[in-house]
């Protein structure tokens, strides 16, 4: 396990340029590529998502009726709990649709996606899918990737030396408010879906803003219709602070605490995906619940692989990498959030040591 990529790579893990692709053998990843078509690991699951998505509806549909079954109880927090598990797996699915994982053609992927997103889980589905494809073509870099922008949270020493405002304010003991900043993560979802209708980058404004009026409409006229005013602001509060934190804790290990990519670092896409991901160790339970993005490394290198096929692909990127000499990075979960929060604080030395330097000497 590799663990040391939170900054600037040191001289042993300096990447080396890629073979170029016209030579006898191409490129790393083309090699790596045609060893993963080799096994048939890049073909297509119907039977494996058929089954998943029909769980994920079946428990969508159950705890829906549990909230009316239940009726006027405090237990039916423990009913918005549950919820806001069974929202994150429509997020998840969401995902993999976006990726093409299920259908191969842009059309039924792109209806899915906002079937699953914005209909069911309140998520804009255009929104969502430019982010997070400006993430995959760079992830973890400072200038390109938003997911490492510094609007609350600075993530290098760079950011943290530049950080003003709100950045600048949490960024000092970011490492203590990271868990806690999470309990607001569902509501600040729905927000930017909203607030990227008028975005000119979104495709189709009017069907989205239709599909998200449509899901509060129903979320929000079933909770208040099965429960009097007070229960359904709790419910609503625990549900959407819980789908929060586990959207969080599904994405924050994967790429939080590796290497930042600097606008002058050259790294071909091999060593850029690998470099900057870290996988998550734990069986079938961990693959369950961060629906295979605990492969991280490989779902960068492959987003259109099916989830079931990514176990087997990590073993043969992990075999690569160590014929490359390219370190790869896998972790325990407990031990991957650790990692993200030594880095949250480590980045924001920074702003401390700046702030320290201007108190009066009596009261540092």
């Amino acid at each position: 396990m590799n663990t040391d990529l939170a900054g600037s790579p040191p001289p042993s893990v300096t990447p080396r340029p890629a073979r170029r692709p016209g030579s006898a053998t191409g490129s790393d990843f083309a090699e790596l590529s045609r060893r993963m078509a080799g096994e048939g690991l890049l073909d297509r699951r119907p039977l494996y998502y058929t089954v998943r998505f029909t769980l994920v509806l079946a428990a969508f549909a159950g705890t829906w009726y549990a909230l009316f079954a239940l009726g006027d109880s405090w237990l039916q927090l423990g009913v918005a709990a549950l919820l806001s598990v069974v929202l994150a797996q429509i997020a998840l699915v969401c995902h993999d649709l976006a990726h093409r994982q299920v259908f191969s053609r842009r059309a039924p992927s792109e209806i899915g996606g906002r079937i699953a997103g914005n209909l069911l889980m309140g998520m804009s589905y255009g929104w969502w899918m430019n982010k997070h494809t400006r993430h995959h073509a760079n992830p973890n870099h400072e200038e390109r990737d938003p997911d490492v922008s510094p609007d609350i949270l600075v993530w290098s020493r760079r950011q943290a030396g530049q950080a003003g405002g709100l950045a600048r304010f949490v960024g000092r003991r970011q490492a203590y408010l990271f868990f806690p900043l999470l309990l607001l993560e569902g509501v600040n979802l729905k927000y930017n879906s909203f607030r990227a209708l008028t975005a000119p980058t979104m495709k189709r404004p009017f069907l989205e803003g239709a599909l998200l009026v449509a899901h509060f409409a129903g979320y929000f006229g079933a909770v208040f219709t099965a429960l009097p005013p007070g229960k359904a602001i709790a419910f609503i509060a625990v549900n959407q602070a819980l789908l929060g934190v586990y959207l969080g804790c599904v994405f924050a290990p994967n790429h939080k605490g590796m290497l930042m990519v600097t606008p002058e670092m050259n790294l071909d896409f091999l060593r850029r995906q690998v470099l900057t991901s870290r996988n998550v160790r734990g069986g079938r339970l961990v693959d369950a619940a961060m629906g295979g993005l605990n492969y991280q490394v490989e779902h960068h290198l492959f987003p259109s692989m099916p989830t079931p096929a990514l176990t087997r692909a990590a073993e043969i990127t992990k075999e690569f990498c160590a014929e490359k000499d390219i370190p790869y990075c896998e972790a325990g979960l407990l031990h991957s959030y650790r990692e993200v929060l030594r880095h949250l604080h480590r980045v924001g030395e920074p702003i401390r040591e700046r702030d320290q330097g201007k108190r009066p000497p009596g009261r540092r």
